[in-house]
């Protein structure tokens, strides 16, 4: 389940961005990536609600790949029809159905984590010990698809064929990663309904109406410890799709450097940063023994730090040696960044919820963090770099020469200030 999970996101988020320049859509990359903020907000909260009181969690699951599936070959059957190279002729309907793809496609997410820790704990597992290692199979799958995509090319004679050098059909540039990712959810849709069953937690008694709709998640907004968790998961959350969405063009931009132009990471953008991924599937497993050890305070902390030499060490490297060798380090350090949060930060909520809560906790935390922050966060790294850099051609480049560093020292910055601020302000529960 967490192998096609993640596998059905790799297939394009990270490359995205280097076919919608491609395709007349250039300065909204960041509103793409905020449109999986703006669904987040209330997307996954609301098939929270439903997985607690309606469907079972591992059916809803598959009905939202069905539909997320079916919109995104939409969204690769209209590129298809414009063809590679050229602008697509009705921009607000492509707009209109990856919108939706990614609606139903956001809150699979937090109904993966909620399928997973009951079928954990039904079968006499530790979540904090037994789940890394499983979420671990979702980046593989998400890697797996990230170089699939990368190395892909379907020539115009119609041969497939798989390649490191340049090539200006890899998948990665063009609507093809689309259909790579449309086809993994209907797998996924059709793998669900083969999972243990996640029965629905009946409430004996009268049932107030805030329960029935769920909203009774909020109330953990009443103790200040989860106030405060969840303020700084969406000031985290800003972080979190920046390099998902500019990594690619950043490192994409320098093929229209003549002494960088034949250089690995400028022709493999989205396989470079795979190692961000493998990171990522390394550091889930060291989650365990920090936070037993450290605590989630300790953790975030490592978290939010690392985010500063993720955007530092981009804003210094370079595709030639020894200047790649930051852009691997960067990529390194993400593993941190993005576990330390994100799969404790789940793992911190669902043991701080009641169990008949625990689905639309999750949906809340998401809310936070994929939602509220990353729209926020996406949108404004958007404006910082629409500022200093424009599209020339295929490629999106500094208007000024430095403009590309000035940006990522922006954000290593603003991280460096929730970080310090969340080091004086939260002060969590001691058992």
């Amino acid at each position: 389940m967490n192998f096609l999970e993640f596998a059905v996101w790799g297939a394009y988020l990270t490359c995205m961005g280097n076919y919608l320049g491609v395709a007349g859509l250039g300065d909204k990359i960041a509103w793409f990536y905020a449109i999986q903020g703006i669904v987040s907000i209330f997307m996954p909260t609301l098939m929270g609600i439903v997985a607690d009181k309606y469907i079972q969690p591992q059916r809803l699951l598959g009905l939202c790949h069905l539909f997320a599936g079916g919109f995104m070959l939409y969204c690769w059957w209209m590129g298809f029809e414009a063809g590679h190279g050229h602008e697509l002729p009705n921009k607000a309907l492509f707009i209109a159905s990856y919108t939706l793809s990614v609606a139903f496609y956001m809150p699979t997410i937090a109904l993966t984590n909620t399928v997973a820790f009951d079928i954990l704990k039904k079968n006499g597992y530790d979540t904090v010990k037994d789940f890394p290692p499983i979420r671990v199979l979702g980046t593989v799958g998400f890697i797996a698809t990230m170089w699939f995509v990368n190395c892909s090319v379907w020539t115009q004679d119609g041969t497939f064929m798989m390649t490191f050098g340049p090539h200006p059909l890899k998948f990665q540039y063009t609507y093809l990663q689309f259909m790579v990712s449309g086809l993994l959810s209907l797998v996924l849709f059709l793998y669900c309904f083969t999972l243990p069953q996640v029965k629905i937690v009946k409430k004996e008694g009268k049932v107030s109406l805030v329960e029935t709709l769920g909203l009774n998640a909020f109330k953990l907004f009443k103790r200040r410890q989860m106030a405060l968790f969840f303020i700084f998961s969406a000031l985290l959350g800003m972080c979190l799709q920046v390099t998902n969405g500019f990594a690619g063009p950043f490192l994409t931009s320098f093929k229209g450097i003549p002494e960088y132009a034949d250089s690995f990471a400028a022709n493999n953008a989205t396989m470079l940063t795979s190692i961000s991924q493998i990171s990522e599937a390394c550091c889930i497993l060291l989650i365990p023994f920090f936070l037993k050890r450290f605590g989630i305070k300790i953790v975030m902390l490592m978290s939010l730090f690392a985010w500063v030499f993720r955007f530092g060490f981009f804003g210094v490297g370079n595709p030639a040696m020894p200047g790649v060798i930051f852009f691997i380090l960067s990529c390194i350090v993400y593993g941190v960044a993005f576990d330390f949060f994100n799969v404790s930060g789940g793992i911190f909520v669902d043991q701080e919820c009641d169990s008949n809560i625990k689905a639309s906790a999750q949906g809340l935390f998401m809310m936070m963090t994929n939602g509220v922050g990353a729209t926020v966060g996406t949108l404004v790294a958007g404006a910082i770099i629409n500022s200093y850099c424009e599209w020339r051609g295929d490629f999106l480049v500094g208007i000024e020469e430095n403009g590309w560093q000035t940006c990522w020292f922006i954000f290593a910055g603003f991280a460096l200030v929730v970080g310090i601020t969340f080091a004086l302000v939260f002060k969590p529960e001691k058992k």
